[in-house]
């Protein structure tokens, strides 16, 4: 997740903290309400190469250059998270939560766990103005495997 995605964040920088942005000032088109519904219906992140399979297999008419671009337009508002998976690919997910959070990813099936971490949120606070940081935003990402696989992986 980068920063500008997280929910809730602010952008780094002089001055007033700047919000990010809920909703988008684009055009809802066809193509936009398909990605829209089909991350709806959707409980894991998923790579855009796989929203796109999942929208041909809908009927949905959006190719996978409309798909890539509607995506970073719904990271930048704010309107989906963006993590990375363990092949440095990144995925995108409609959180349950708007306000900030972070996220545990598992490397061998990519489900996510959104968590509270107010003891990272004080960290972070603590960090930033111990080196005269303002504005400061971050994002963590923990990757791991969740405890489903490590069974199965367990039984081979």
């Amino acid at each position: 997740m980068t920063p500008e995605a997280v929910p809730g964040a602010v952008a780094a920088g002089a001055g007033a903290p700047v919000p990010v942005r809920r909703g988008s000032e684009q055009r809802m088109t066809r193509q936009r309400r398909a990605v829209s519904a089909a991350l709806d219906d959707l409980d894991d992140f998923v790579s855009t190469q796989e929203l796109h399979r999942v929208l041909r297999e809908r009927g949905a008419s959006v190719s996978l250059p409309t798909a890539y671009r509607i995506l970073q337009s719904m990271a930048d508002d704010g309107l989906v998270d963006v993590l990375r998976n363990a092949d440095n690919e990144a995925v995108y997910r409609r959180c349950a939560v708007e306000h900030h959070h972070h996220h545990l990813l598992c490397t061998y099936c990519g489900r996510a766990v959104e968590i509270e971490a107010p003891a990272v949120e004080q960290w972070a606070g603590r960090i930033a103005a111990e080196y005269g940081f303002t504005d400061a935003a971050h994002t963590v990402e923990i990757q791991g495997v969740c405890p489903e696989c490590t069974v199965l992986r367990n039984r081979t």
